[in-house]
């Protein structure tokens, strides 16, 4: 009989679904953040993300069944045996991050938390022109199910969208023009908003240096939703106070949470969010995550194709 060890926030619904998809086997459920090392080494299939490292390579690991689309953190040496399959929940949050990113953007081209700061001294003050995201070319550097959706959501409004993604393809419809990253600095001049979804990998780490700033737009929008690694915050602080870039909007930091000290708190022309674009703030996402946890609990046990195995090299879906 195999344990499985689901930590995630199920509902009496979600467990007899899970239960029948894992029919025969020893389901254990515990919150994510009281879940032990002890409980982690006795798993043999486990549903959600637990401290990686409380797994050193289990011997009896199976099957890890991520509840986040990122598989960083799972991905590095003497966390996971190669003989263990690494799954993850890529498309569960993409309605949540896409929207949290579209709102952002056009937040800071209408000017709303320059306006909300205002209200917050209750000054009645006019923060001067706005832009139009109708007029605008958004840049959408990763374009996976998050950055898909995010074009869908761009395009409906009227700008142009140009999606930059590691290896070519065909042009999916809502996309105007599509570039691999290694033609990045191409994009980035042409780019009214550019917005990072990119995962994070060691390729991705740093990947939006001080000189790829400098190619940009004075009057851009930069828009970090992925990962915090993709900037620096002392690049990201440099941009923002040299004129480099008009204003950004970040999800994600290099340290999270942010340090009260950080100077990026007090940056005007920044918009900060907590991480909060994921998670299960939008209960669509723990439904999706349910959805893709039985099915791969059931194809496992019963010898089927699952969906979304990681490439560990790469650490995105194979």
């Amino acid at each position: 009989m195999k344990n499985v060890l689901v930590v995630l926030p199920v509902r009496e619904d979600h467990k007899k679904r899970i239960e029948k998809a894992g029919q025969g086997c020893n389901i254990e459920y515990v919150d994510e953040h009281s879940v032990t090392e002890a409980q982690v080494q006795n798993a043999d299939i486990i549903l959600g993300n637990v401290p990686s490292g409380y797994i050193k390579c289990s011997k009896r690991l199976e099957l890890m069944q991520l509840s986040s689309s990122g598989a960083d953190a799972y991905v590095g040496e003497g966390i996971l045996r190669p003989e263990t399959v690494l799954v993850n929940s890529t498309g569960a949050y993409s309605k949540a991050v896409a929207e949290h990113t579209f709102a952002m953007i056009w937040g800071l081209q209408k000017k709303l938390h320059l306006y909300r700061d205002d209200q917050m001294k209750a000054l009645w003050a006019d923060e001067g022109n706005v832009v139009s995201l109708s007029d605008s070319t958004v840049a959408i550097v990763g374009l996976g199910d998050i950055g898909l959706y995010l074009a869908r959501l761009c395009k409906a409004i009227g700008a142009k969208v140009i999606g930059v993604k590691r290896r070519m393809s065909e042009c999916p419809q809502c996309v105007d023009a599509l570039y691999t990253t290694d033609q990045t600095d191409e994009v980035l001049p042409q780019a009214d908003v550019v917005v990072s979804i990119l995962p994070g990998t060691p390729a991705t780490t740093h990947f939006f240096t001080p000189e790829r700033f400098s190619l940009m737009k004075k009057s851009a929008i930069f828009i970090n939703c992925g990962r915090g690694f993709a900037v620096s915050e002392e690049t990201l602080y440099d941009a923002l106070t040299t004129g480099k870039i008009s204003a950004a909007g970040v999800d994600v930091l290099e340290r999270e949470p942010l340090p009260t000290d950080s100077p990026l708190w007090k940056l005007p022309n920044l918009f900060i969010t907590p991480h909060a674009s994921g998670y299960y703030h939008l209960p669509d996402t723990l439904e999706n995550i349910v959805d893709i946890a039985e099915y791969n609990l059931s194809a496992y046990l019963n010898g089927k194709p699952l969906k979304n195995i990681v490439d560990r090299k790469t650490g995105y879906r194979a």
